[in-house]
């Protein structure tokens, strides 16, 4: 059977040996295409003059007019070759340029056109759910951001309050009952409150609640296979007690000596032997700006050692603090190396057991003293209870904010608190203690409430420096270029406004 084309010219049965085969046709026809089964394939010498027709089909301004009836241009350029041929020449029926086509394929390019615009309107509402998606994102995350800086003020308040409160109640209490050593057992057995109140905790806010022996027994895995054992006990829990101890003993009596301005502020100095420790010790990363806190650090002492003379009775005070800070610091750094990183359940547990065994090991020391009238006392009625329990209470309040503290906001916040105890006890020391301080004690107190700030920074915190000022010169030269796009384009279209040339009529 013939074929019949355009003009209604009738032709023979093509012969195999003229037939020009692209492939079958299932993979020839593209979509849309209707097969005419009037219509054969035609020899390669008829469809000739449409072949000479390619060289139209890349982008010509001349034939886009053309094109723009039958098929977009943005069709034409991403048809592959053979697609073009068939647009052409006609294969299979394919007419684009025949009036009837257009009329009958016109439907289908609107249904085409429908179900693109239903796949556009599905890919906006794609689009505005997964926008909708990072807004509540977005939103979360500035929520809890928000919820861990307001925390993180209370705890600010919380903790500066606790330290210069406790500070201040010792000092207090040893015009009455001169007992540092009777006061540091006093206030170290009130640790055995920490499990307790963790477990109350963990009631409230636990969906798995456990017994007090189970919670105890999964706590105790943190010092090993075997839990708590006598060799675990005098290895590991019994030094750090010991530098507990040592360490508010000495703070204590160094508040005798000295004023409570300069005891908290030569107290901050721990931050920097924790960091000169960790260092040495557990190898931590070196940071220059920590090597210049501790420097500022040690100035510090120096310049409020020279403040009194270097022979006066506050260089005893002064020893004593620095002390008390280098005791700091050996526990930070020892419990980081030999029990590593605590959860807070572990950390309870172990704070507990010191308190505990300070209860049980250290009671014959205050006895001791008592009947040595080192510190001796009338009557246990005669005792300030309320000021002993109150210095007990706010250094189980400050312990308790430190420790399990970063579980509601951030640790540098928490440390900002302890370095705004210095100006708090300066104001009381000032108001009600009627001490004056000289320009080099200060000088040399803001300058180690500085390198305790230094040490706060992260250890990121250059790269994420260089980073945000990489960003903000590249917003600045990009709204630059903007603004010279901008007057370049104002410039021109002046430039074009005012060269306009008007032809006068003949």
């Amino acid at each position: 059977m013939g074929i019949m084309y355009g003009d209604g010219d009738r032709l023979g049965p093509p012969r195999r040996d003229c037939m020009c085969y692209l492939g079958p046709p299932t993979t020839l026809m593209p979509i849309g295409m209707r097969k005419s089964p009037e219509v054969s394939p035609r020899r390669l010498s008829d469809i000739s003059p449409q072949l000479r027709q390619l060289k139209y089909l890349v982008v010509d301004e001349s034939i886009k007019e053309d094109l723009k009836s039958s098929r977009s241009v943005e069709d034409i350029n991403s048809a592959s070759i053979e697609e073009r041929i068939l647009r052409i020449t006609g294969y299979y029926g394919y007419q684009p340029w025949n009036a009837v086509y257009k009329r009958e394929d016109r439907p289908r390019e609107n249904i085409v056109g429908t179900a693109d615009g239903q796949a556009m309107v599905g890919g906006a509402g794609a689009e505005s759910g997964t926008g909708r998606q990072k807004l509540n994102c977005c939103v979360r995350v500035t929520a809890v951001q928000v919820r861990k800086a307001i925390w993180g003020v209370a705890m600010v308040m919380c903790v500066c309050s606790s330290w210069a409160g406790s500070t201040q109640l010792a000092k207090l209490t040893f015009k009455q009952y001169d007992a540092p050593f009777t006061l540091t057992w006093f206030a170290t057995t009130w640790n055995c409150l920490f499990f307790p109140l963790y477990y109350i905790g963990h009631l409230c806010k636990s969906p798995e609640r456990q017994t007090p022996k189970q919670r105890f027994r999964e706590c105790c895995r943190f010092f090993g296979d075997d839990g708590l054992t006598a060799k675990v006990f005098f290895t590991k829990v019994a030094p750090f007690g010991l530098l507990w101890i040592m360490t508010n003993y000495l703070y204590l009596q160094a508040l005798r000596k000295i004023n409570s301005t300069d005891v908290s502020a030569l107290f901050c100095c721990n931050k920097a032997f924790v960091f000169l420790l960790s260092w040495i010790v557990l190898r931590d990363r070196f940071m220059g700006v920590r090597i210049v806190a501790a420097i500022l650090a040690i100035a510090g002492i120096v310049m409020l050692t020279y403040a009194d003379g270097f022979h006066s009775h506050s260089v005893i005070g002064i020893t004593l603090v620095v002390a008390s800070a280098s005791a700091s610091a050996l526990y930070k750094v020892l419990f980081k190396l030999v029990l590593g990183s605590a959860k807070f359940g572990e950390a309870a547990l172990f704070l507990t057991i010191v308190g505990g065994a300070n209860f049980v090991f250290m009671s014959f020391v205050p006895v001791i003293l008592y009947f040595t009238h080192v510190e001796y006392f009338t009557s246990i009625v005669d005792l300030p209870w309320a000021y002993l329990c109150g210095v007990a209470g706010l250094l189980l309040a400050f312990n308790i904010l430190v420790n399990f503290g970063i579980a509601i906001t951030y640790p540098t916040l928490i440390s900002l608190g302890i370095v705004l105890s210095v100006p708090v006890n300066a104001t009381i020391d000032v108001l009600k203690h009627e001490v004056i301080f000289s320009v080099v004690r200060l000088a040399a107190t803001c300058i180690i409430c500085l390198g305790f700030l230094l040490l706060l920074l992260p250890e990121e915190w250059d790269t994420v420096t260089l980073r945000f000022l990489t960003t903000l010169a590249d917003k600045k030269t990009e709204e630059h270029g903007e603004e010279l796009t901008e007057s370049s384009v104002h410039t021109r279209s002046r430039s074009r406004a005012n060269g306009a040339v008007s032809i006068p009529m003949a």
